[in-house]
């Protein structure tokens, strides 16, 4: 790839080395480009340099190899960026109160502007409402560089579609939408990603690539928590949902499974999809009746759950106060280690106040935000015939789910995962 100058664009900076950052800096190394990891955490930077990987989707190996190159430079000295050729921007978009908190995006503008040169590339990945490219984006980094966007030096967004843990659809093989602010930014942003992906689409301009994003994830959002309330309303009837889903999956057209669960959780469901409604109730002073309906049921699942293994132990003669609960999974999905935002932080602080005694097994998730709580444990016999309820939350496949049917007296399964005498599902 070159640059409209005839330079070779070896230099790429990611700014931001987690579950975004991370692998698209291995990737671009993998394809042949230096690569400066930037991030503000120093001790995730330390392991970096030590070879240690801190998410799932790369390995330690993977890590070992980049920094092998002598093309892989993790680092957080801003003086690293200086000269780049393009520049990447990953780091998070949470909600404060609300409204979307863009800190993140400004301050990795901030570091980037004194590092700018003519004809250099800056991409936006960070999931955001449409405009903050050409709206946020593009005025910092002009008045800070003095450069123009679209003139001097090239200027784009390209929504991350990582899906942490999913075996098939790694970063390489999912499809990458691209877009830039002008015919220019666009062409050299796409040629950028066609070294990393195996497909690329374009579309007419950022706004229409962040808008893309939300709608991704608001279509899920929305669906999970229509089938959240459907498995709701089932209980009441008597009615099992997962098998009149199974039956629905059936029909070969017009309808897309999808499950009930404890909550939603990770980066991208619980936040995403409120950036739409933000941005719409800013622009129009009308939200999103939908995307506020569906926040309304997902984020009242755990306390669902909750509900329901109180009534399973009350069933039982077990109040809740005085019960000893294995909780089976933190993550906010299977095989993850990933505990952003997770619906079990919801079910364990209510079962808490309940006064129930929580233990918890996750084999993915080292550390956990509730440790004060909780005790992690490892799974056994005697673990599992010791708890009153044990509550399966996520179910990642390297568990031994056979010593759990065979030895314990009370089953709530929010995946429908098991099955047994035992097992009540959700």
């Amino acid at each position: 790839m070159t640059r409209a100058d005839g330079k070779v664009a070896a230099t790429v900076v990611v700014v931001g080395q987690g579950y975004v950052g991370l692998p698209v800096a291995m990737r671009a190394v993998d394809v042949g480009f230096s690569v400066v990891g930037f991030d503000v955490s120093e001790s995730k930077v330390d392991g970096l340099r030590a070879g240690r990987t801190h998410i799932d989707d790369v390995t330690d190996a993977d890590v070992a190899a980049a920094l092998s190159t002598g093309r892989y430079l993790p680092t957080s000295s801003r003086h690293d960026m200086n000269g780049f050729d393009i520049a990447v921007i990953t780091v998070p978009t949470p909600l404060r109160e609300g409204a979307p908190d863009l800190s993140y995006i400004e301050d990795a503008c901030r570091l980037l502007a004194g590092a700018m040169t003519f004809e250099c590339t800056v991409i936006l990945e960070s999931t955001t409402y449409p405009g903050t490219t050409e709206e946020i984006v593009a005025p910092l980094l002009e008045s800070l560089s003095g450069l123009v966007a679209g003139r001097d030096f090239h200027l784009g967004f390209s929504p991350e579609r990582i899906d942490p843990g999913n075996p098939t659809w790694d970063f390489r093989r999912t499809p990458k939408v691209v877009s830039g602010v002008d015919p220019a930014s666009l062409k050299v942003i796409q040629a950028f990603y066609e070294q990393l992906v195996d497909t690329t689409v374009s579309v007419a301009s950022p706004r229409e690539a962040e808008f893309t994003k939300l709608l991704e994830n608001t279509f899920r959002h929305v669906n999970i928590a229509l089938v959240n309330e459907l498995a709701i309303h089932a209980q009441l009837l008597g009615i099992d949902i997962w098998e009149v889903i199974r039956a629905a999956s059936t029909k070969p057209f017009g309808f897309m499974p999808f499950h009930p669960g404890p909550g939603v959780g990770g980066h991208c469901l619980p936040i995403d999809p409120s950036y739409l409604s933000w941005k719409i109730q800013q622009d129009s002073g009308v939200g999103s009746r939908f995307i506020e309906i569906a926040n309304d049921v997902n984020r009242q699942m755990p306390a669902y759950v909750v509900h329901r293994v109180m009534l399973g132990l009350n069933e039982r003669g077990k109040p809740t106060k005085s019960a000893r609960i294995l909780v089976l999974g933190v993550a906010y999905k299977k095989n993850s280690n990933d505990a952003r935002e997770t619906p079990a932080t919801g079910v364990i602080r209510e079962l808490a106040k309940l006064g129930a005694t929580l233990r918890v097994h996750d084999p993915h998730v080292q550390a956990f935000e509730l440790r004060d709580l909780v005790e992690l444990v490892p799974l056994s016999v005697e673990e599992v015939q010791a708890a009153d309820a044990v509550v399966l939350l996520t179910d990642h496949d390297d568990v031994d789910y056979s010593v759990v049917t065979a030895n314990a007296d009370y089953i709530f399964d929010t995946r429908h995962r098991l099955s047994g005498e035992n097992v009540e599902s959700l």
